[in-house]
């Protein structure tokens, strides 16, 4: 082994020996620098990269001898360097931090090491006390620095060197190096030349073993490095370096300033006699206090970058804080408050640390007095709580609240009470969430009137979100501060402090009014929830004073739900209640049923027909409330959905409307909580209402001169009949089974077939007579035992006795019952005629429309519907001429309804009523639509297209061919196209029409009165093929002839016939 150490040793020297000799020879013979300085560059680049790679490959072959061997021939090139390029001192530095780091390593000579400090300082920073003029590259700054770091090192492993280094004649030198190095920290023009210089300096400290050495340089040291650290030089410099300055400074103040190091003066007396002793020393009480004044101002600038977006500069800047409370503790004790403050803001609560780290909580359990200052620091977080959270930066105002959070885990964890800070807490989450209530920037929201509310079932049906949106602080940019304040409510405190916390909260809530009582209210909700989330099981078997907060908690919720029914009851005489008040009502009754489940089923009595309100609220936001409350509460107590719920408990909402109707306490929430009890649950509720309609129909009689009330009223009937008619127990069976269809058909015409047919039919069936009465004559009856007389007699007697039963029989059957829907919706029809004549036209339509639904569901029972058509008949012709188009529109649609539904029963009404007014009134109304529609043509180009239409000839066949008619003589219709047909006149006419051919489809009127309707719909008979229809099966050979006068049909052929001869038409 060792002759092959000795031959790898020879054989390096033979590579070196060239390469030495060659650089000795240009660097000591060339009499032009200058011009030999490229060829020593290439022979200097050569020998580093064989220094490298031998370092790399085996290091210890470079012994002290072969390092001075090449020092000796590249010290010739140091000693002119000024007279070559910077380049060639670049890599002469490079070979000297080989031969350094790998050569002479401790043995390195004082002397030399002396120079090397001197030289590399120089290169570095120039001369002393004068400005450089040329600044050297980057790449020779960064290899000298890492030249000087490994020197400092050689240095510092030997007690001679390090001894050297802080001697009288090397202290000027060691200063300025210590000088260049910091310069390098805070000036370097790239990173890694800052990082090399923080290594430099981290080198000097532990090279430096002489206290008093470092306790000179200190105050520079600390001040180089806040330079670097603080604002605003820490913002544009890198990550990394942020975190190399902080390690250095911890190490330089825990490096001089440690208790252990400074024990002997802190234990000194201070006297006169002492300072008169200690007047020429560094180290003495009097340098120690000043420096920890110094120290605590650096460490206030640094301290700002506990603000710092980046994970590891926050936890660099938690290391220094624990590791100067720790080793520092008395020695910069008047730096502990700011310390400890700085500790709390960076430690990350939610990571567990390992128990090989020091924490501050550890450190509180060592000190007592740190466990006092972080009390303090706390109590000045809660009482500055309310005035930060008022500031415009939401940054400001979450790291506040994230402050106050992790201020609240260490006075957990720690077990720190403090009845003082307990009831500062209350006041300022109080005063903060109100700041942040009055704050928060308007939703935008718009409180839609009453009377264009809609409620949309379908949301409530389905399966809707559980999930409530935030009520306070609920904008998007806001939320970062609701989820910080949400999970400061959360660490506030053990099961017995957050129960406390909600009692005082919830005093605040009586007392108060306004945003105040809203936010308390909020935070009060929200420590109960957080404290009956959390497991009680383990903090009982660890604070018994957790058994007695359960109880407490148990009564602050009950307080809290009970709150919360008083706010839901009196929302009908709290006109002025914040909207948001109720919102939190609402939540908190849904949170109580979730935790309840199936026992909150008695609370239903309370809170369902409250919470049903709301669906009428003016207000979206708590509309969705309302509809998420109830979607929650039906899954807490086991219902399928809602109309489950609904139904399961109508009695008690039923009871709750008709208390209100009785006492006429209607407001226009009650009439749309019963709108949306009907049309959630369907038909199922319509049995259960006899007498809530019985207290509407009170209400009308008492009210019928308030049209909106009416109207409102009025809203819950149609709703009822709406879902009345599609109910499957409305009629009975045999009811259903009688119902009629009205409608005309067209008669079949016969042909001489069928005539032949039926003759067939009648002889065939009276020869089948004919045979079976041969049969009976050919049977022989024995002789009679009574007189034939007597016997006729006697059963023309019984035969008119079984008549007589049988029809007395037919005669006493009574008819079928009427099921309690059915009546219902019979005495709301009978009661709209009473109300058709409303001042108010939006009543007026929805009364028709009402007629329109309900006619054909009763229909079918003919003996209770008819005697309902015959009442309301007079009222609803009498709408045909309301003021009100669209009123008349709904009137022709309930009139046709009614045709439909009674079919042959209105033939005289119909006949009485056509010659009495109504066909006048269609006439009347045919003219305005066609006046209307050519006012709309009247215009320039209009006219004129009007005129070139009645210039059109239509070709229609005759006997002579074709011929051509005018347009205006062919047909005299109503424009139907164009802007025209939205005109009211247009719409009015279209209704009509439909009238007029319901009319004729499924009443069975006069001829003189199909006549007329005839020649009414007679121009559009062309286009509509529905009417048509109708009429056609009336009198089809009337509506061929009227369409052949009116050019609308080809004439018919001339009939063939042999040996005959038919004359022309």
């Amino acid at each position: 082994m060792a002759i092959d150490r000795s031959a790898a040793r020879n054989q390096f020297f033979k590579e070196l020996k060239p390469r030495c000799v060659s650089i000795n020879n240009l660097a000591v013979r060339a009499v032009d620098k200058r011009a030999s300085a490229r060829d020593l560059a290439t022979v200097v680049q050569d020998l580093s990269t064989l220094l490298d790679r031998q370092a790399d490959s085996d290091a210890s072959i470079l012994d002290e001898k072969l390092a001075e061997y090449v020092f000796f021939p590249l010290s010739n090139i140091l000693r002119n360097q000024q007279q070559y390029p910077i380049r060639l001192t670049e890599l002469t530095i490079r070979c000297l931090r080989v031969l350094i780091q790998h050569g002479w390593k401790s043995k390195i000579s004082n002397d030399l090491s002396h120079q090397l400090l001197i030289f590399l300082t120089f290169v570095l920073g120039g001369v002393p006390g004068q400005v450089r003029k040329d600044r050297i590259p980057e790449e020779t700054e960064l290899e000298t620095l890492r030249t000087l770091t490994s020197l400092v090192r050689a240095v510092g492993s030997s007690p001679a060197g390090t001894a050297a280094l802080v001697d009288t004649n090397a202290i000027p030198a060691l200063g300025h190096a210590i000088s260049t190095v910091l310069d390098g920290i805070t000036d370097g023009r790239t990173s890694d030349i800052q990082l090399e210089a923080l290594s430099t300096l981290d080198a000097l400290l532990n090279a430096i073993k002489d206290q008093g050495a470092l306790a000179t340089s200190l105050p520079g040291i600390v001040s180089s490095l806040s330079r670097l650290l603080a604002p605003p030089a820490s913002l544009k410099t890198q990550r990394r370096v942020l975190i190399g300055g902080i390690n250095t400074l911890k190490h330089v103040i825990v490096r001089v300033l440690g208790d252990i190091r400074v024990m002997g003066i802190m234990t000194k007396q201070p006297s006169r006699d002492n300072e008169k002793v200690n007047e020429g020393k560094v180290l003495s009480p009097s340098w120690l206090k000043a420096t920890a004044t110094k120290i605590k101002l650096a460490l206030a600038s640094v301290l700002k970058l506990r603000n710092a977006d980046s994970d590891d500069v926050r936890f660099a800047l938690e290391t220094l804080c624990i590791s100067i409370l720790d080793e520092c503790h008395q020695s910069l004790a008047e730096c502990a408050p700011i310390l400890v403050e700085s500790a709390m803001v960076l430690a990350n609560v939610e990571d567990e640390k390992s128990v090989l780290d020091t924490s501050l909580t550890d450190l509180a359990r060592i000190y007592p007095e740190l466990g006092d200052t972080i009390k303090t620091t706390v109590y000045n977080w809660v009482t500055s709580l309310p005035r930060l959270v008022q500031s415009g930066d939401d940054k400001i105002k979450q790291q506040a609240i994230r402050n106050l959070t992790k201020g609240q885990h260490f006075i957990t964890t720690l077990q720190i009470d403090s009845s003082i800070l307990d009831d500062s807490l209350a006041v300022s989450l109080k005063d903060s969430a109100t700041a942040l209530v009055l704050a928060s920037r308007s939703t935008g929201m718009s409180e839609l009137p009453s009377n264009s509310i809609e409620l949309n079932m379908d949301v409530v049906k389905q399966n809707g979100s559980s999930t409530f949106p935030p009520v306070l602080i609920a904008q998007e940019t806001e939320r970062s501060i609701r989820t910080a304040l949400l999970d400061l409510l959360s660490n506030a405190g053990p099961v017995s402090q957050q129960s406390k916390l909600a009692d005082d909260l919830l005093n605040y809530v009586r007392e108060s009014t306004g945003p105040s009582q809203i936010a308390s209210y909020w935070l009060a909700f929200e420590l109960v929830k957080s404290n009956l989330s959390q497991p009680a099981e383990l903090d009982g078997f660890l604070d018994l004073s957790s058994l007695a907060a359960s109880d407490e908690g148990d009564s602050t919720f009950q307080e809290l739900y009970s709150f919360s029914v008083s706010i839901l009851d009196s929302q009908a005489e709290a006109e002025e209640t914040d909207w948001r008040l109720q919102a939190l009502a609402l939540e908190v009754t849904t949170f109580t049923a979730s935790r309840m489940k199936d026992g909150f089923r008695p609370e239903l009595i309370d809170v369902l027909y409250p919470i049903a309100t709301f669906l009428g609220s003016e207000i979206p936001k708590l509309r969705d409330h309302a509809i998420i409350s109830l979607n929650s509460i039906a899954t807490s107590c086991g219902y399928s959905n809602v109309t489950d719920l609904i139904i399961d408990n109508v009695d008690y909402m039923v009871n709750s409307v008709s208390l209100r109707l009785n006492t006429f306490d209607i407001s226009p929430a009650s009439t749309q909580v019963l709108r949306m009890m009907i049309r959630l649950t369907g038909p199922k509720l319509i049995p259960y209402l006899d007498d809530v309609i019985a207290s509407i129909f009170a209400a009308l009689d008492n009210y019928h001169g308030y049209p909106l009330f009416v109207e409102s009223l009025f809203s819950v009937l149609t709703e009822v009949v709406q879902q009345g008619s599609q109910s499957d127990s409305l009629l009975l069976e045999a009811v259903k089974q009688s119902a009629k269809d009205h409608k005309k058909t067209l008669q079949v015409v016969t042909t001489t077939k069928d005539i032949y047919d039926i003759i067939s039919t009648r002889i065939e069936r009276r020869e089948k007579r004919r045979l079976e009465e041969d049969l009976e004559h050919e049977h022989i009856e024995p002789h009679p035992k009574h007189p034939w007389k007597s016997t006729k007699q006697d059963e023309s007697q019984e035969k008119p006795d079984e008549g007589v039963e049988e029809s007395h029989t037919e005669v006493e059957k009574p008819p079928p019952p009427k099921t309690p829907t059915f009546k219902i919706l019979a005495r709301i029809t009978d009661l709209t005629q009473h109300y058709l004549t409303s001042p108010t036209p939006t009543l007026r339509r929805s009364l028709l429309d009402l007629l329109t639904t309900v006619c054909p569901a009763l229909s079918p029972d003919e003996d209770a519907f008819l005697p309902l058509v015959n009442s309301v008949w007079p009222v609803l012709v009498e709408r045909l001429h309301d003021p009100e188009p669209f009123v008349v529109v709904s009137a022709c649609k309930a009139l046709a309804t009614l045709c439909r539904s009674a079919g042959d029963f209105l033939n005289t009404r119909i006949k009485t009523e056509w010659w009495d007014s109504l066909g006048k009134w269609c006439r009347k109304v045919k003219a305005d639509a066609a006046q209307s529609s050519s006012k709309k043509s009247s215009g320039g180009s209009a006219k004129r297209s009007v005129k070139m239409d009645r210039d059109l000839v239509i070709p229609i066949r005759s006997r002579d061919g074709i011929e051509g008619k005018e347009v205006s003589k062919a047909v005299d219709t109503v424009s139907n196209t164009g802007l025209g047909r939205f005109t009211q006149a247009a719409q009015v006419w279209e209704a009509v029409q439909e009238l007029l051919v319901t009319i004729a489809t499924y009443v069975q009127v006069d001829n003189d009165v199909f006549d007329q309707i005839l020649l009414l719909l007679g121009d559009t008979l062309a286009t509509n093929t529905e009417a048509k229809v109708a009429l056609e099966a009336v009198d089809p050979d009337a509506v061929w002839l009227l369409m052949y006068e009116r050019g609308m049909v080809e004439p018919m052929g001339k009939p063939v016939l042999a040996e005959r001869t038919f004359v022309d038409l």
